[in-house]
This record gives structure tokens, sequence and C-alpha cells, in this order.
């Protein structure tokens, strides 16, 4: 099946490398008006270009251009269909609870769910007045279940992401706005490459708990942003959507 976003709008945040680079490139595939806010102008306005959408520069910590953002796309292309509010960052630093600085345990929060906040708000207005849409925030596994490598400021943030995600799920169900938590495990992306390149040793740690036995590739986390977008997914609001190889799941691995 194909054109399963014909003629729709959709927003990406963090649209420049990793899911939502795939997610933005799936969503044109699919006939989508694709809307990229990102602070890598360096490959924003190129990225624009190969998708036939737009590029802003976002800071997604910042009201006035998560605002900005929204009233662009509703202007330009007259409606949002879709919102996959998708930036964050796991920065090294960002550890036990024990070694996290304040500093950095803000700055995730920040970026991770402060700005989850700042982009639902912006949108919800424009989908409320349409009767439609679908609202995907990237969330994470370690929502659901301890991480056996601790990032204490991700993993909280990533909750809220999930708690707030099905609270606004409820609230605008019959509102015809829908409202999803995406949850993947680890997946091949910068930010994790960045993460475990000087510690191999963490990133093993993690990967022997995925029963598949790899990470998931950036696509694969876009064919499941896809589906919660489109129609295909008109019964599914507040829900915790777990593409994560099975490792929320398992007790123990196969070996």
């Amino acid at each position: 099946m194909t054109g399963r976003l014909e003629g729709k709008t959709a927003v990406v945040t963090g649209g420049c490398s990793g899911i939502g680079l795939a997610t933005a490139r799936r969503f044109a595939q699919e006939g989508a008006n694709v809307v990229i806010g990102d602070l890598d102008d360096s490959r924003g306005s190129g990225l624009a270009e190969e998708l036939g959408g737009t590029y802003l520069h976002t800071n997604v910590t910042d009201k006035e251009q998560v605002d900005a953002l929204f009233a662009a796309a509703k202007s330009t292309y007259g409606s949002i269909d879709v919102a996959f509010n998708n930036a964050g960052i796991a920065p090294p630093e960002d550890d036990s609870i024990l070694t996290t600085e304040l500093e950095t345990w803000r700055t995730v929060q920040e970026v991770n769910l402060t700005s989850v906040y700042l982009c639902c708000k912006a949108v919800l207005p424009y989908m409320l007045e349409q009767k439609k849409g679908s609202i995907i925030n990237t969330a994470s596994f370690v929502a659901v279940m301890g991480a056996a490598t601790s990032q204490i400021s991700y993993s909280a943030s990533k909750g809220g992401v999930v708690s707030m995600s099905r609270e606004l799920g409820v609230q605008f169900a019959r509102e015809g706005v829908r409202v999803n938590a995406l949850c993947p495990g680890p997946v091949n992306t910068p930010l994790l490459q960045e993460l475990f390149a000087t510690d191999p040793e963490r990133a093993a740690r993690r990967l022997v708990h995925v029963p598949m036995g790899r990470f998931a590739e950036p696509d694969e986390m876009a064919n499941a942003v896809l589906f919660l977008a489109s129609d295909e997914s008109s019964f599914i609001t507040a829900s915790t959507f777990l593409v994560d190889g099975g490792i929320s799941g398992a007790y123990v691995t196969p070996q």
C-alpha cells in the first residue's frame, strides 16, 4: 500500500538524523508534506529539498521557535495532520544518579520532556480545530522498565513522555485527535553510536538483553511511526507503543 499520508502535512522534530530522518523520508514516500524542525542547518535545507518539504531552524526548548514551526506548517500547507515530536538527547554525562550533575539533569529534561509539552501545546489547537490529527511522541523502552545501563535523567524524561501522551490521548480522544508514545528499543542511530563509542562494554551490556540479538534500524522505527500516523491505526490512542525487539517482554534472553 502506498499514499497512506497523501495530501497530509506532517511535522517532524529532530528530523535531520536518526529516527526522525528515516521517518521524514518515509512520510514523504507516502505522500505527506513534510516539515522538519531541527538545529542542523547544514543539512536541513538540503533534506527539505530532497523531500519536497520545508525546513525550519528550531530549538525545541524555545516556545517561540516551536510555535513558529507549527504556525509555518499550517500557513504553508493549510493543515497539520501529524506531529512526530521526536527530538531528544542522551549525553554520556547522564549516568547514575550518584554521578549525574543537576545541570545535566535539567538539560535532558528540557530537551526530552519539556519540548514534547511545548510541541503538543503548539499543535493541539490546530488539530482540535480540524477535529482530527495524530501526535506521536518519542519515548523509550526505559520508560516501562529499569535500564541495565543507567541514564537517570533520560529514563525519567521518557517516563514523563509516556505519561503525558497517555493523558493527552485520553483527554482528546473524542475530539478526533490521537496521541501515542513510541517506545523504541535500542536503535542504531548517531545518538546511540555516540553514547557507546567510547564504551563498547556498555553497548554489549544493553545488546545482550535484546531477544532479537541486534539493535533496531531507524527504518524499522519509521515504519512504526507511519502506522501510528496513518488511518490504519485509527482506533489506537493513549498507547505505549513498544517497538523494542522483545526487550521489555524478556525475563531471560536466548543464547
